[in-house]
């Protein structure tokens, strides 16, 4: 008798048809969200699942799903599972790391493009029929090249991010939970430095962190107050990283001058004071949203599932 598995969300049909080689797949390919109490009910009777960001794994569920041996995320981030609990109760769990790298990168450059420059302003404005004609001071925005960029958080995407600027000929200057390579920040051209001097200095700062208790709020109401008037703010991150409420009364008050974000706290939902401000770029959780770059997620997903229940050891296993 084949194991049994959940694939939670809709895939490719090639993720399917990997898995349906090795398991007997129950597969939510109407996409529809399952809440706490179905994914439970679905989970009960399951070796494995295919997840993603949206189903939370911690003890609750797992107590009640005694044949799950693995749940492998479509996600390099993992915030939606508690590690401990599945640890705890021998239940290996899964990301998808570095396969989203460079999309991401290239969707944190189109947000701050787009920021810099007031670009869904200006088309909002252009399709409600306002636009007369050329003005000199129509949409002033702000320029990118020769622009301090701050990276917070340097891993794999944040070093990506940070190659591409070197076409926009900007400073670059990061800070990282631990300094990276001396060869690294060379062939970047990026210095490392304080928090406090990041904020300060950046004219541009995007957050490329995981979402940890550590990271909760890293960006709130003080660290604001410490960025230039003239900054951006770019969170591609995770939702909690930021306090949105806070930056919501930055962008109120002039503290900052604009923000660029694809995550939020609670989303999908966030706060409504968001679509009322024109100084904020708002995208819905899309930077790795190409279609080469999600199937390959999801594959990556599909076959660290089959790694885990046929060996025992897949190739990324965050409960090791």
């Amino acid at each position: 008798m084949k194991p049994r598995v959940l694939v939670t969300r809709e895939v490719f049909d090639e993720v399917l048809e990997c898995l349906a080689r090795h398991f007997d797949v129950e597969s939510n390919q109407d996409d529809v969200p399952l809440g706490a109490e179905e994914l439970a009910r679905r989970l009960a009777d399951k070796d494995g699942a295919v997840i993603t960001l949206s189903d939370r794994i911690d003890e609750a569920l797992l107590a009640r799903c005694p044949r799950l041996k693995a749940v492998c995320n479509i996600a390099v981030g993992y915030n939606n599972i508690d590690v401990a609990a599945c640890r705890a109760r021998g239940v290996m769990a899964t990301n998808t790391p570095g396969v989203l790298d460079e999309a991401t990168a290239d969707f944190t450059w189109a947000l701050i493009l787009a920021t810099a420059r007031r670009l869904t302003e200006a088309e909002a404005w252009l399709r409600a029929g306002r636009w007369e004609g050329w003005k000199l001071k129509q949409f002033l925005g702000h320029d990118v090249h020769g622009a301090t960029l701050g990276i917070l958080g340097m891993g794999r995407i944040g070093q990506a991010v940070a190659r591409r600027a070197r076409g926009f000929d900007m400073t670059v200057l990061y800070h990282n939970r631990r300094r990276v390579d001396a060869a690294i920040e060379q062939s970047l051209n990026a210095r490392y430095v304080s928090l406090d001097e990041l904020l300060a200095r950046a004219d541009i700062l995007t957050l490329n962190v995981p979402y940890t208790p550590e990271t909760h709020h890293l960006i709130g109401a003080p660290q604001l107050r410490r960025m230039k008037p003239n900054a951006i703010l770019i969170n591609v991150a995770r939702g909690g990283v930021v306090d949105d409420r806070a930056l919501v009364e930055a962008l109120k008050q002039g503290t900052i001058a604009a923000a660029g974000l694809d995550v939020y706290e609670n989303e999908p939902k966030l706060l409504p004071e968001f679509l009322e401000l024109k100084n904020v770029v708002l995208a819905p959780h899309i930077a790795s949203s190409t279609e080469s770059t999600r199937r390959r997620m999801a594959m990556m997903a599909a076959e660290n599932l089959v790694a885990a229940l046929t060996t025992g050891k897949p190739p990324n296993l965050i409960t090791g």
